[in-house]
């Protein structure tokens, strides 16, 4: 039998085609043939890179690059915590990478909703299951450091200045792996009532000196630019997760992508829609113009303070008001959480206005909410309407009315994660459509759970069992899941203790 080196050189090259990256690196310190046949080898490197990752988008690739970055990714996970504090801006360039090249296609198996198959996404989940990897790359945002170092509002040790790149980069990546860390060390044996994340990250949606004019009351940074501010959206994303897991309802079919599955569609054109006989799906004739997959049936999460305690939190001790830059004591009480069901649909399509992003238009839509709550609690209730556009730095802004009786009463101001029709969703503040420096004000997010689109009826034209029964029809699209559970539920309801059990909202919503 003839030796590996005594074969014909592309034979040799279509072997080494299928050598797992990691190898890739030592071969060509086996001996000088092998050395030449993978040396500066652009052909080989792009077979190597197209047999275990997801084919990138068209465009340059430096395949030699890319593979030594992914194999640098991987080595991660074989340090300690304190070795890799200086990677996180090299992990944030390689996730993200990862994740603009990943798959838009075929089904990701064992999930009940649908998303895509995609290499680059189960690889970076296998990455980050590591716990000194999430350590050290998505908890180390500034809450996260001030949940460990137990801070005092009097602690000028603990001053929280303008957004530091790493702060940034950590919440970016958290909010890209898409399940919230509820606690501020991600060992289980460390996941007591006293490590919770909830009281901090409620402190910083709910304190009002986060909502100013430069940031529009959104989850933006607070200079004007409009760009995205990460921390607040983790803070977000924390909130809901921790509150939607007390309730028991993160791991039901339409909410596990949100808060229970990792990289859970994070990228852009995620969203892959359910299949729909053609007789429930009516055309649309502006769909076609619409970039951002706005028409159809979307799940929205609301949570908020009773206004006492928003009210006492912001303004109850004047004496003690802390320095702009000093955050406000971690809260603990009660939350109500609500879930709405969103028919929406395209109205009209403009040129982006010159502080938008220029890339793609500015789209108009209207529709209609419900709440998922047996009450019908007539502030769910509404018509919608709203708009989705760029920002200047490229992410995708959406911002909502809420009309109660053909008035503006509630507005929200959000941010795409993981860009245009990406699954994960939608996430930000929610607050007075008059920006009342009073409040109230509070964390929200929703999600695409159908393409749907019936915009022919406004919000008094739908009786609230309609939308039961129509969320029964929409539970029907996906299939069951055969664990039966989601990685949010690991964290149980019982460590946390953010809340007692009457606290929230009981819904009405068919069986996982």
């Amino acid at each position: 039998m003839p030796l590996l080196t005594e074969l014909p050189p592309e034979i040799v090259h279509h072997i080494l085609g299928y050598v797992d990256p990691q190898d890739l690196a030592w071969i060509p310190r086996t001996c000088k043939s092998l050395y030449h046949a993978v040396n500066a080898n652009t052909p080989l490197f792009k077979q190597v890179y197209l047999n275990h990752l997801d084919a990138p988008l068209p465009g340059f690739v430096n395949w030699e690059q890319s593979l030594k970055d992914l194999v640098r990714l991987q080595a991660l996970g074989r340090s300690g915590v304190d070795d890799k504090k200086d990677e996180v801006e090299f992990v944030h360039r390689a996730v993200t990478e990862l994740l603009k090249n990943a798959s838009t296609k075929g089904a990701r198996p064992g999930l009940t909703a649908k998303l895509p198959q995609s290499r680059n996404a189960d690889i970076l989940t296998d990455i980050f299951s590591s716990e000194s990897n999430q350590s050290a790359f998505l908890c180390r945002s500034f809450i996260y450091e001030r949940a460990r170092a137990e801070f005092h509002s009097r602690d000028i040790r603990y001053w929280h200045g303008p957004p530091k790149s790493e702060h940034q980069k950590s919440a970016h990546l958290h909010c890209l792996y898409g399940v919230p860390r509820l606690f501020a060390y991600p060992s289980a044996v460390r996941q007591t009532r006293h490590n919770s994340m909830h009281p901090f990250a409620c402190s910083k949606v709910y304190d009002l000196r986060q909502y100013t004019a430069k940031n529009k009351w959104g989850p933006f940074l607070d200079d004007g630019s409009m760009g995205v501010d990460w921390e607040k959206v983790e803070a977000i994303m924390i909130v809901l997760g921790a509150n939607m897991n007390h309730l028991g309802v993160s791991s039901i079919h339409m909410c596990e992508t949100f808060c229970s599955v990792p990289f859970a569609g994070t990228w852009p054109n995620s969203w892959q829609s359910p299949h729909i006989p053609p007789s429930l799906r009516e055309p649309d004739p502006m769909e076609h113009l619409d970039p951002y997959g706005i028409t159809g049936v979307w799940l929205r999460v609301v949570c908020f303070l009773d206004y006492t305690d928003f009210f006492a939190y912001n303004f109850g001790a004047q004496n003690f008001e802390p320095p702009p830059h000093v955050p406000r004591p971690s809260i603990n009480v009660g939350q109500a959480t609500r879930l709405i069901l969103m028919r929406i649909f395209v109205t009209s399509v403009e040129k982006p206005g010159p502080e938008d992003g220029q890339d793609l238009p500015v789209v108009h839509f209207k529709g209609v909410s419900r709440s998922l709550d047996q009450s019908f609690d007539e502030n769910a209730d509404s018509d919608l309407r709203g708009s989705v556009r760029l920002t200047p730095q490229g992410d995708v802004r959406w911002t909502t009315f809420s009309i109660f009786g053909g008035v503006e009463r509630w507005r929200s101001e959000s941010i795409q994660v993981g860009g245009v029709k990406s699954a994960k969703g939608v996430l930000g503040h929610w607050f007075d459509k008059d920006y009342d420096a009073r409040g109230p004000a509070g964390p929200t997010a929703f999600w695409k759970i159908s393409d749907k689109s019936q915009p022919n009826y406004g919000a008094g034209e739908r009786e609230g069992s309609d939308f039961l029964a129509e969320m029964d029809e929409l539970d029907g699209e996906y299939e069951s899941n055969p664990e039966g559970e989601g990685e949010g539920e690991e964290e149980g309801e019982d460590e946390e203790g953010d809340s007692s059990d009457e606290d929230g909202v009981s819904f009405s919503i068919p069986a996982a």
